[in-house]
């Protein structure tokens, strides 16, 4: 697929109204990323996705997969699209979308990118978070990380990588536990689960061998789509209580939630979070929020950022509880949760 050109909607022939979700799929070196992809390829309720890796080689596809076209796109028996990722992920999705647009390719309903053992997920967040041809044709719907049960702490304990794939997963799948038997499965267990939840107290664990595990519901991870179905928020920050109960520190990376039980204000979380970001983006590894706005009270807002850059926020038909209550995730590189809770109680004055 060409990756130099630049896309407007404009030149986009039968541009349709319904974005599509991108989820991202990252993990360690031999954490089991491309074995999850490959029954991915064989669940029916998963058709029509648009799956990105970076080689095709790295996925194990069976004799009845059937090559579609000369540059590498590959159609599944169960309707699913497999591509090589050329170039950055911005070009290969406006590709995509073109393809899709035209009718050179079957339509698809989600992406499913695989990202490399060693890649640290931000980037490819930052891309679709703020390309306006990405933002107006796909939302963002998530991040889930493979964790070999067998081998995955001591991989925690020494990779940096490895615990910021883990720190930003909205889903965390727990692979090898077929592997791990009688007191070398209670060891791994015992090893890991305090780690993961270390870094990502609120995350959930799923056992990737259970029969229980719904791979539909999966990559599914995403807060909300475009139609705004606020019920998915929840879903999507996961259970904040978990932080008053679990340790929120690995060494480098903290991980906390900031609470506010009375409304705030929309310039203030607007001007604090600027602040954070201009003076500790680098450390700020990822922000996920529900906020109830002063100005707004029946309509929360969510929030999302990496690093420097905040998706613009978005505003939900209504609340998805009946907690009314600000939740923020920060997840962070030696970031002080007073230091930030005392910029936001600076900036957040009533009017």
């Amino acid at each position: 697929m060409p990756n130099n050109r630049r896309y407007e909607e404009a030149e986009v022939p039968g541009m349709a109204d319904d974005d599509i979700p991108v989820t991202l799929l990252t993990g360690f070196l031999g954490s089991g990323k491309t074995s999850l992809l490959s029954r991915a390829l064989r669940e029916p309720r998963l058709g029509m996705t648009a799956v990105l890796v970076n080689e095709l080689g790295d996925v194990a596809l069976d004799h009845e997969l059937v090559t579609a076209r000369e540059e590498a796109l590959i159609r599944t028996t169960t309707g699913c699209l497999c591509c090589t990722m050329r170039g950055d992920i911005r070009s290969t999705l406006s590709d995509l979308w073109i393809r899709r647009a035209s009718g050179t390719v079957p339509p698809f309903a989600r992406v499913i990118v695989e990202t490399t053992g060693l890649a640290d997920p931000a980037p490819a967040l930052h891309t679709l978070m703020t390309d306006g041809f990405l933002t107006r044709n796909y939302w963002f719907g998530g991040v889930v990380t493979t964790v070999d049960a067998v081998n995955g702490g001591a991989t925690l304990k020494r990779y940096f990588e490895n615990r910021r794939q883990v720190a930003v997963a909205d889903r965390i799948v727990l692979t090898k536990t077929d592997l791990a038997t009688g007191r070398m499965a209670l060891a791994a267990d015992a090893a890991i689960a305090p780690q993961i939840r270390s870094l990502n107290p609120a995350v959930p664990i799923l056992d990737g061998n259970a029969s229980t595990l719904d791979l539909a519901t999966l990559f599914d991870a995403g807060a909300y789509d475009p139609h705004t179905q606020s019920v998915r928020a929840e879903h999507w920050l996961g259970d904040t209580g978990a932080f008053a109960t679990q340790p929120s520190h690995d060494g480098d990376i903290e991980t906390y939630c900031l609470i506010r039980g009375t409304p705030i204000s929309g310039l203030g979380l607007t001007l604090a979070l600027e602040i954070i970001a201009s003076q500790r983006g680098e450390d700020l590894l990822r922000v996920k929020g529900i906020v109830h706005l002063r100005e707004q009270p029946d309509h929360p807002v969510v929030i999302h950022g990496v690093q420097h850059l905040f998706h613009t926020p978005v505003t939900l038909d209504a609340w998805p509880s009946d907690d009314r209550r600000t939740r923020i995730v920060f997840i962070t590189r030696g970031i002080p949760k007073s230091w930030i809770e005392r910029i936001l109680d600076a900036l957040d004055q009533p009017q």
